[in-house]
């Protein structure tokens, strides 16, 4: 899906799709938030489009916080403007799904990453991440979400 995500990119022209390139190859087919979230039962409806979503938020978040996959930039303002971007693509997309409670648990994964980070505790990205799409494609039942977020 990554490919997708860099055809969505560049279609979106501007800084951001000036901006796009290829992934190395070690990025294609590999599984991560925007997969695990896509393969869920909440999700089943239209797991490309939530696959597609996802990674516009995940990249977003790599450019705030670590190494885009498939944007770069030395300018870490930039980088920042982009990641903000980002986020606003795949909200905007997920809300045009009319999926609040996606929505809702994306808004916590952004404010948990944050924090993390904020706190010098970035090993949690992942963790949060995973609760995040966890909870994105079953539901948000069992509060991993919030427990990846202080652990």
């Amino acid at each position: 899906m990554i490919e997708a995500l860099v055809e969505a990119l560049r279609a979106e022209g501007g800084t951001l799709g000036d901006r796009v390139v290829a992934p190395a190859d070690a990025e294609c087919g590999t599984v991560g938030p925007p997969q695990i979230a896509a393969s869920g039962p909440r999700t089943a409806s239209q797991p490309g489009e939530y696959e597609l979503l996802l990674e516009m938020i995940y990249e977003g978040s790599l450019l705030h916080y670590g190494t885009a996959r498939v944007i770069r930039t030395e300018d870490p303002d930039l980088a920042l403007l982009l990641g903000d971007q980002l986020y606003a693509l795949g909200l905007a997309r997920l809300a045009a799904l009319g999926d609040l409670e996606a929505v809702d648990v994306l808004a916590d994964v952004i404010s948990s990453l944050a924090q993390a980070h904020a706190e010098g505790a970035p090993d949690r990205a992942s963790a949060i991440w995973n609760a995040g799409a966890v909870a994105i494609g079953w539901g948000p039942g069992d509060g991993a979400l919030r427990r990846a977020s202080t652990s």
